[in-house]
């Protein structure tokens, strides 16, 4: 990211990221995490992820969430405490199990 060069010395902790799936796909992911908590808050030692589209804006239209960014496939993560190997298993595991 651009700005992380610019307004930082290294990137935080709490990241947003596309999938190449669909609403079903985005919560098939949050759902396969085994180290993850799913979690509204992303702030906490223990690593925390959410699916805006079936969470925190699940009342909104497709097109009322598409207006404020949040796509179906948004993902968003806040990285705790854990071995980074571990995060990384738990990342690549639930990927495998969602047909992107």
């Amino acid at each position: 990211n651009k700005f992380v060069g610019n307004q930082m010395k290294a990137a935080g902790g709490v990241i947003a990221f596309e999938l190449n799936t669909d609403l079903t796909g985005g919560k098939t992911f949050i759902d396969a995490m085994e180290l993850f908590s799913i979690a509204v808050s992303l702030g906490d030692a223990e690593s925390l992820i959410q699916h805006p589209a079936s969470m925190t804006h699940s009342p909104y239209t497709p097109e009322e969430r598409a207006d404020a960014g949040i796509s179906d496939s948004l993902i968003r993560i806040s990285v705790g405490l854990e071995n980074v190997d571990d995060i990384i298993s738990d990342l690549t595991q639930a990927l495998a199990k969602v047909k992107l």
